[in-house]
């Protein structure tokens, strides 16, 4: 099982680093396993990411931002304040 967390290693925006390294150090700091995906380098990730973000949790122009993360193929959520109770949920087979 993996977990994808996809970031954006040159993302210009504070908000987003900040949001990143928060999802990070909490995947860290409870010891999950976790593999990083940069959609700033990688087309193909880019568009893996937009395409399984379900519709439903896209923004309004459509485009989701990272950081966004995966438990192999299952979506579970974006930024922090999924973490306390829908990252573990989502995430139970791991923990």
């Amino acid at each position: 099982m993996v977990i994808k967390v996809f970031v954006a290693t040159s993302s210009g925006s504070i908000a987003i680093r900040k949001k990143q390294q928060e999802v990070v150090g909490f995947l860290e700091a409870n010891k999950i396993d976790f593999k990083e995906f940069d959609i700033a380098g990688d087309e193909g990730n880019r568009r893996w990411m937009r395409e399984n973000v379900p519709g439903e949790k896209k923004p309004q122009n459509g485009i989701p931002l990272p950081p966004q993360i995966f438990n192999e193929e299952q979506y579970c959520g974006v930024r922090f304040g999924f973490l306390e109770k829908s990252l573990h949920v989502c995430l139970s087979e791991v923990i």
